[in-house]
């Protein structure tokens, strides 16, 4: 029997339930902090590690449940756990596997958001964070200590764009027991199968193709091994790492067409950067597709596809402020950090302020080619030289 209620309790309390059997093409998005139990029993049987129930909003609703094995998927993995932002995803990775007295290596070519990260570890956690020449390959070993425990990648590097060789270093980490994590968001899981290649951990930066809005925040960590996978999921659980189900149900909105995207981004970006390749302003064009990048024939061995982001070094004669006057000029290449959404970005890098040992001469720029078409940028371009 119904119990008759007050109108105040029957704006919390509704009899009705809709019916069963709704299905549409869209996922839906569960929103919920406190998740409800059958009965007693059953909430104390839930246990959040597992993933065979729902025990608590931030431990994942079945929107974000979706997400994460969809992601897995996409990436030749087994499990998933999603993070605010590829930052805190990458920040994650390093708290769960790092402890006071370790040692962690990093390219020099690295996120530069990790690259602070690591100075942090080492300032206040007493975790040794050292760089090494992005194209190492098996010389890695010589910079292994006994305390290293980790071995982050990223392929290539999203400003300067060289690309390790992934097999040696995995080879030569793993002989030694060290882990290996890759920065795979330039290939957006499409291009580059980490784990194939010997990577123990992929991070995601959601926020670029998966998203492809410029619109949300999110990152993923991505894993086959169940132990590692825990020990992920335990830093998860301490540090808080929720995501919104908003958020999750636009990632989920935008896997569907992201192949599409991505191949899109790939070629408007070799159309124009072949195009740059034969302007006078322009020294060299670091695109990994192209066989002056450095390591090109590394990309050629174990890449598919190469999306739209790269960057281009100006000749030496141009001086910083008349590369920020070409910069200032442009009309479609709005200036932003980021990639993977249907806008055209530009941003010009400091590089030997980032970089130790940069040798290159010349201003680097970096370009994200979006949706646009590749004629008319080509054209923004050419108008912004004659700007210098």
């Amino acid at each position: 029997m119904t119990q008759t209620k007050s109108p105040q309790t029957a704006l919390i309390h509704s009899d009705y339930q809709a019916p069963q059997g709704f299905a549409a093409f869209p996922n839906a998005i569960h929103h919920a902090s406190t998740v409800l139990f059958k009965d007693v029993a059953a909430m104390r049987s839930g246990d959040w590690k597992e993933k065979n129930a729902y025990t608590y909003g931030l431990h994942g609703t079945p929107t974000t449940f979706t997400l994460e094995a969809r992601l897995a998927e996409i990436e030749g993995g087994k499990y998933c756990l999603l993070a605010p932002s590829g930052l805190a995803a990458i920040a994650m990775a390093d708290f769960a596997l790092l402890k006071t007295g370790d040692d962690v290596l990093l390219p020099e070519n690295i996120y530069n958001p990790n690259r602070e990260l690591g100075r942090w570890l080492a300032q206040d956690f007493g975790i040794t964070a050292r760089y090494y020449d992005p194209l190492i390959g098996a010389g890695i070993a010589a910079l292994i200590q006994p305390n290293t425990k980790l071995i982050w990648t990223e392929a290539p590097g999203s400003v300067t764009m060289e690309v390790p060789d992934l097999p040696a270093i995995c080879a030569v980490a793993h002989a030694r027991g060290v882990l290996v994590a890759l920065d795979n968001t330039w290939s957006a899981g499409l291009a580059l199968r980490g784990f194939d290649l010997g990577v123990d951990i992929i991070m995601q930066a959601l926020t670029k193709y998966q998203s492809g809005g410029s619109d949300v925040l999110m990152g993923a960590l991505i894993t086959r091994e169940r132990a590692l996978h825990e020990r992920l999921a335990q830093a998860h659980m301490r540090l808080g790492m929720g995501v919104g189900a908003d958020d999750a149900y636009l990632v989920l909105r935008g896997l569907p067409t992201m192949k599409l995207r991505f191949d899109a981004h790939d070629a408007g970006a070799r159309t124009v950067a072949a195009w740059l390749k034969g302007r006078s302003e322009i020294a060299t064009v670091l695109h990994p597709a192209f066989d002056d990048c450095p390591g090109h024939a590394i990309w050629q061995r174990d890449f598919t596809g190469a999306g739209g982001l790269f960057s281009v070094l100006f000749d030496a004669s141009y001086t910083e402020a008349q590369t920020d006057r070409f910069v200032d000029a442009l009309q479609l290449f709005k200036i932003g950090y980021s990639w993977g959404g249907a806008n055209s970005l530009v941003m010009p890098y400091r590089i030997a302020a980032m970089r130790k040992g940069w040798q290159l001469p010349g201003q680097l720029v970096r370009l994200n080619v979006g949706l646009e078409a590749p004629q008319d940028l080509i054209a923004d371009i050419e108008r912004a030289f004659a700007a210098m």
